[in-house]
């Protein structure tokens, strides 16, 4: 006579695949991958909801643009950043520095005073520089396939609120690329100007070779672990001691300021954090033959990168540590055609951070810090993900501020990034 059979479990074999990332996250709406391939060839694929579907497969085409002239590209648009925007200094009519009006666009996050029509044409000069990168450089081609799939791509783009991922073997400033249209130089206004750039329309991430492993999902809690890790010497002038302020209310805060304390901690195979920050100074250092590495530098001046990472963090790799990091440090995306600006965001993400939030230039300590401000803020509410709220902070910042540096920090994988907080239970 058939019967039910007692069965008790021992093992999991299959712990690890209950979790895997199409089962946790929701899809980008647009997926546009671009593949680095032997010969200095660059292959275009896309796919996704926001395009149509070809033939039941992606969008494909070998592009005749190179890695060299994309990555060079890529570096002059941000120095034009810094230099037409971040740099800027007005002078009177006899080419002298006005000493009451230095730096104005670095010195303060809030530019809404600011002369709109010299403002205007910054903007214009640097939204024509970014759509050029993306059309003209990257995407460039009269060839049938190349003209489809630009095509495309650009109806996508000019769509509004679309989670797009560019998983790319390029390390390219997205959010700070644009949209095409009407001539920059004779849009009517700064809204016009700013709608036109990614980072204002869209949720944008980027990957690549790291991915954010997808692991046991947490327990809310009601106190969040967070870090600061940060040189208390930088940005005294800034809202720098709000940010710690934020970071330390309803959360399990942990302070470092030495080097020895990040590898202390970052050596523990227990370490635990939803939110771990850096506010300090970084730096390009030699690396030969490898390309120049990005490291941080906190109060002692020792120097902390993606190598020193994975020797810490290499036997702990599917440890509970799976933090959102947030490096508002000088140089932390800075984009250039010799350096790989990518690898300390690659370490970490590889080593469990769920996505690295960072600049793609040298950012000002003033815009910086009111940025982290409102990042923080908003994301300890446990509200909403990392995604959208870069999205929110680069409209908030330039329709409000009139301010385009929001375009400017980028997410390395983390779109789908939320702090669960419990209402109520364990803490």
């Amino acid at each position: 006579m058939p019967r039910t059979l007692t069965t008790r479990v021992v093992q999991d074999p299959s712990d690890g695949f209950r979790f895997l990332p199409h089962l946790e996250t929701q899809p980008p709406d647009l997926r546009v991958s671009f593949d680095v391939l032997g010969g200095g060839r660059i292959r275009a694929r896309m796919s996704g909801t926001s395009v149509p579907a070809l033939q039941g497969t992606e969008h494909k085409v070998d592009l005749s643009s190179r890695p060299d002239e994309v990555n060079g590209a890529a570096a002059r648009l941000c120095a034009r950043w810094k230099e037409r925007f971040v740099d800027f200094q007005p002078v009177d009519d006899r080419g002298r520095d006005l000493r009451d009006r230095h730096r104005p666009y670095a010195t303060a996050a809030d530019l809404s005073a600011e002369p709109a029509d010299h403002l205007r044409r910054i903007v214009a000069d640097l939204a024509r520089g970014g759509a050029s990168l993306l059309f003209d450089t990257l995407l460039r081609g009269d060839d049938v396939q190349t003209e489809t799939f630009r095509s495309y791509l650009r109806s996508a783009l000019s769509r509004e609120g679309l989670r797009v991922r560019f998983d790319s073997d390029l390390h390219l400033p997205w959010p700070m690329l644009c949209t095409t249209g009407e001539s920059p130089e004779f849009a009517a206004d700064l809204d016009a100007l700013f709608a036109r750039f990614l980072g204002y329309r869209h949720q944008i991430e980027h990957t690549g070779a790291a991915y954010a492993w997808i692991g046991r999902p947490r327990t809310p809690l009601l106190l969040p672990a967070v870090s600061l890790n940060h040189d208390p010497r930088v940005g005294r002038a800034t809202r720098a001691d709000d940010v710690a302020k934020a970071l330390a209310e309803d959360t399990k805060c942990t302070i470092r300021t030495t080097y020895d304390e990040l590898v202390r901690d970052f050596g523990d195979p227990d370490l635990d954090e939803q939110l771990t920050y850096f506010w300090c100074h970084g730096e390009f250092i030699g690396n030969e033959p490898e390309p120049p590495v990005l490291v941080l530098r906190l109060k002692d001046g020792i120097p902390f990168d993606g190598h020193i990472v994975r020797e810490l963090r290499a036997a702990h790799r599917h440890s509970r540590f799976r933090p959102l990091v947030l490096l508002n440090a000088c140089h932390a995306g800075i984009s250039g055609a010799n350096a790989d600006r990518a690898f300390l965001g690659r370490m970490l993400i590889d080593h469990g951070a769920e996505g690295v939030l960072g600049p793609q230039i040298a950012m000002p300590q003033a815009f910086a810090a009111e940025y982290a401000l409102e990042f923080v803020t908003r994301y300890l509410r446990g509200e909403a993900t990392a995604g959208s709220i870069a999205n929110e902070l680069a409209r908030h910042f330039a329709t409000r501020y009139r301010n385009p540096l929001g375009f400017a920090y980028a997410l390395h994988s983390g779109m789908d990034s939320r702090l669960d907080r419990a209402s109520g239970g364990e803490a």
